[in-house]
C-alpha cells in the first residue's frame, strides 16, 4: 500500500514541479519586460512559449498537466500579442479597450481550440443578481484601498458622469472580463484540476500579482496576489465569473475614475 501510494504521489509531484518552472519563467519574462529591458522580455516570452509548445507534448503526465500548461502559456503569448502591435497608431482612449480585445482574442480561441464549454469556465445565468451585487459590494473597497497605493491622477480636469460611465464599461467589459477569463476561468481552473483548488488558487493568485509588475510597485504587487485570493475564491464558492469580474472592474473603475476626483 506505501509502495502503490508512492507510485501513484510522482506524478503529481513531477507536474506540480514543472509548473512551478512554468510560473518562475513567466515571473522572469515579466521582471526583464517591466524592470530590465523590454525586448529582452519579449525575447524571453517566445522562447517561453515556444518550449511549452514544444516540450509539453513529450511530456505524458496526462490532460489535467497538459490542460494546465496550455492555460499558462497564454501569458506569454499574451506579453508578445500586446507588445507588437502598432500602438502608436491608436489614440489613448482606444488603448485599453485593444489590449484587453487581444487577451480576450487569446482567450476565445484558446477556448474553442481546447472544445471547453462555457458553463464549465463560469458562464451562467444563475444568480446573477445576486453574483453581480457581491461584486460591487467587494470592487468598490478594493478599488479605494488600491488608490492609497499606487494614487494614480485624475484623467480629466473635473469628473463627468459621462467618463465614469465610459470607464465602467472599459474595466467590466473589457479588464474585468479578460483578466477574470483568463486568469480565474482558464488558468485557476486547469490548476485546480492538477494540483487542487488550494494550490490553484495560490498559484494562480501569484501569476496574477506578477502581471502586474509593470506597477514598479512591491506594495502594488502585494495587493493584487491578495485581490488574487479573493477573486479567485469567489469564483472557487460560486462556479461562476460573474461576481469576479464585477468586482474586478468596479475596483479599478473606483480607482481610475471615482478615488482621484474626490480627493482632490
Amino acid at each position: 500500500m506505501t509502495v502503490r501510494g508512492r507510485i501513484s504521489a510522482s506524478p503529481k509531484t513531477y507536474s506540480a514541479a514543472l509548473i512551478s518552472l512554468v510560473c518562475l519563467g513567466i515571473t522572469l519574462c515579466e521582471w526583464v519586460f517591466a524592470y530590465q529591458n523590454v525586448a529582452y522580455g519579449i525575447i524571453l516570452a517566445l522562447f517561453l512559449a515556444l518550449f511549452i509548445y514544444l516540450v509539453i507534448p513529450v511530456i505524458k503526465l496526462g490532460q489535467p498537466f497538459t490542460d494546465c500548461v496550455e492555460s499558462l502559456v497564454l501569458i506569454p503569448l499574451y506579453i508578445l500579442f500586446t507588445s507588437s502591435l502598432p500602438w502608436f497608431f491608436l489614440s489613448q482612449e482606444l488603448l485599453l479597450p485593444a489590449v484587453y480585445a487581444a487577451v480576450l482574442a487569446l482567450c476565445v480561441w484558446h477556448i474553442y481550440r481546447k472544445n471547453i464549454s462555457l458553463r464549465d469556465i463560469g458562464f451562467s445565468g444563475e444568480r446573477i443578481l445576486k453574483y453581480i451585487l457581491i461584486g460591487f459590494l467587494i470592487g468598490a473597497p478594493l478599488g479605494v484601498a488600491e488608490y492609497f497605493i499606487i494614487t494614480p491622477v485624475a484623467s480629466f480636469p473635473t469628473f463627468e458622469i459621462k467618463y465614469l460611465m465610459r470607464d465602467l464599461a472599459y474595466m467590466v467589459i473589457f479588464v474585468g472580463l479578460g483578466e477574470e477569463l483568463l486568469f480565474r476561468g482558464l488558468v485557476q481552473r486547469d490548476m485546480a484540476n492538477l494540483l487542487g483548488w488550494k494550490w490553484g488558487l495560490l498559484g494562480t493568485s501569484l501569476v496574477f500579482g506578477v502581471m502586474h509588475l509593470t506597477w514598479r510597485s512591491i506594495p502594488e504587487l502585494g495587493f493584487t496576489f491578495a485581490a488574487g485570493l479573493i477573486f479567485g475564491y469567489i469564483y472557487h464558492r460560486t462556479h461562476s465569473l460573474t461576481a469576479p469580474i464585477i468586482a474586478h472592474g468596479v475596483g479599478n473603475t473606483i480607482l481610475v475614475a471615482v478615488m482621484p476626483y474626490l480627493l482632490t
